[in-house]
């Protein structure tokens, strides 16, 4: 990575690639981390939806070490439809704590079975490709606003999913929802899935332009913070930014299921939402890779290789740690573990010790005019812990009918009312 790869743009964007290049080559040398050989790379079928995230973080080099095999992933989100081609064998048995009627693979929304798909999706049927195509997948239904308006549902089900994925075998929890509220309840939840072992991704959010609230479960402690970012490396206008996000996966662009008839895929925004996907599929590459790391290692490892050009002891404001790059560790063999029992994101000892302090140093990056804030968080700092007694979680969702349209009406989000 040279110095000032990542510039701020000072219209729009919060921190964008240096437009010198090529967008393909900066593509690929972004997420991927290297230079792009002549044969193409996870070409979309015909029929299939494009998907620029696997050429560009070089797919078929990595499934060639590593896909995913052996590594279960929790999807929390509006459930998931098994039935859907690419999805058929991926599924196993989850839980439904929304409380409304049906189960877990009665997906109310389509949001859920995008996500899953993102995951782990096989391509079968001209389906979605996952990243992790060979990871498996334990669905845990929850509500959103409008579920909760037609239908009875369990106040307290993001808790619920949260320790029944904590209590499960899965190794990695992926939750694209989010919401301005914190709960003692909730954030209770993430500790215990944190000292069960689980690496627990969560979407940053979506409205950076809308107050730029810190989201939870993102913005607690031990969940990972994911912000979106487009094929050049460019962060997401909508994507919310501060001591919340940790590390930045492809999100704009991302091909989602139209509606619950599961007939057709639409174009739109993903956001942060499809970023939490991805970036829960990268891990799941690294784990079955390497399945005597611990869910720390898989993330510091992660972290260590990701793309920036600060040091690797600050976070961005924009990109957290910088961009995901599972392929510096499968194929290139970077990226170092470090002490199983040390967490990357609060530096403390798995159990709650503290491990020695993180050097600080100031990112390179710059935030754009206008911004006030600062424009890196020392590693290892605090995310947002406060905690007003609200329990109520709200779906980020890209593309889909919601009530509130931001990013120039490709991207929307819905909030849960309060409990």
């Amino acid at each position: 990575m040279t110095a000032g790869m990542f510039q701020a743009r000072q219209s729009g964007t919060p921190r964008a690639l240096r437009r010198g290049l090529l967008c393909s080559l900066a593509a690929v040398f972004m997420w991927a981390g290297t230079v792009p050989t002549m044969a193409p790379a996870a070409v979309a079928a015909p029929g299939q939806p494009k998907q620029w995230h696997l050429d560009a973080m070089g797919a078929e080099d990595i499934w060639k070490v590593s896909t995913g095999k052996g590594v279960k992933i929790a999807v929390i989100d509006t459930g998931v439809n098994s039935s859907t081609p690419t999805l058929q064998g991926q599924v196993l048995k989850g839980l439904d704590a929304s409380g409304a009627k049906g189960d877990e693979t009665d997906d109310y929304d389509g949001h859920g079975t995008t996500m899953a798909e993102l995951i782990a999706g096989t391509g079968k049927g001209g389906g979605i490709r996952g990243l992790a195509p060979g990871a498996q997948l334990v669905p845990m239904r929850i509500s959103d606003t409008d579920l909760q308006n037609r239908e009875k549902t369990n106040a307290q089900d993001t808790v619920d999913a949260i320790r029944a994925a904590a209590d499960s075998d899965v190794k990695i929890i992926s939750m694209s929802f989010g919401s301005d509220y914190s709960s003692r309840e909730e954030r209770a939840a993430a500790e215990y899935a944190a000292k069960k072992g689980k690496l627990f991704f969560a979407a940053a959010g979506n409205n950076a332009k809308e107050g730029n609230k810190p989201q939870f479960p993102a913005a607690y402690p031990d969940v990972v913070g994911v912000a979106s970012a487009d094929s050049k490396g460019t962060v997401a206008e909508y994507s919310q930014h501060g001591d919340n996000v940790d590390i930045t996966a492809p999100g704009r662009g991302m091909p989602r299921w139209c509606d619950t008839s599961f007939k057709s895929y639409c174009d739109g925004d993903g956001g942060t939402s499809s970023a939490t996907a991805i970036a829960s599929a990268a891990a799941a590459l690294v784990w079955s890779a390497h399945p005597d790391w611990t869910g720390n290692q898989v993330l510091r490892a992660l972290i260590d290789t990701a793309g920036r050009d600060w040091a690797k002891d600050t976070r961005s404001t924009y990109l957290g740690h910088g961009l995901i790059r599972p392929r510096q560790i499968l194929v290139d063999g970077k990226g170092d573990p470090g002490a199983p029992d040390v967490s990357p994101l609060t530096n403390q000892k798995t159990g709650g010790a503290p491990a020695s302090t993180a050097p600080s140093a100031p990112a390179s990056s710059q935030p754009p005019k206008g911004d006030s804030q600062d424009g890196a968080v020392v590693a290892g700092s605090s995310k947002n812990k406060s905690e007003d007694g609200g329990s109520s979680t709200g779906l980020i969702i890209g593309g889909i009918a919601a009530v509130v349209v931001v990013a120039g009406g490709a991207f929307f989000l819905l909030r849960r009312r309060a409990a």
